[in-house]
């Protein structure tokens, strides 16, 4: 099995972006193939507790999927998560208010998974 790094910058909510990055993290993982995904720009608000994504419109009856939830399911199925320090301090995003199993790190960190993966791929 291959080890995946996952790197994506994207917000949360608003694009499909991050739903699909999470739709390929976990088929990697049930794969059996180990993933790390690493968050930086606007995509750090995935790892924020409390998340409350809007709902679709009327006519669907549906709501977004929750980041927090897809992130949680990542985790619990073995995805090693990193955090950019320094995207987060520009958002004023705290390790206290970041999903356990999800550290505020740096650049280094990545550009080691970086060396150390199989598989590179951007989000």
């Amino acid at each position: 099995m291959a080890t995946v790094t996952v790197v994506v910058g994207e917000p949360p909510y608003g694009k499909e972006r991050l739903y699909t990055t999470f739709r390929f993290v976990l088929a990697a993982l049930h794969e059996g193939h180990s993933v790390n995904l690493f968050l930086f720009e606007d995509s750090v608000f995935v790892a924020k507790k409390g998340q409350k994504p809007p709902e679709m419109p009327a006519l669907l009856d549906e709501r977004m999927p929750n980041c927090e939830e897809l992130l949680k399911a990542a985790i619990k199925e073995g995805a090693k998560v990193k955090i950019c320090g320094v995207c987060a301090s520009e958002r004023s995003l705290s390790q206290s208010e970041v999903l356990e199993g999800a550290e505020i790190t740096s650049m280094r960190d990545l550009v080691q998974w970086v060396l150390d993966s199989d598989k590179v791929i951007s989000f």
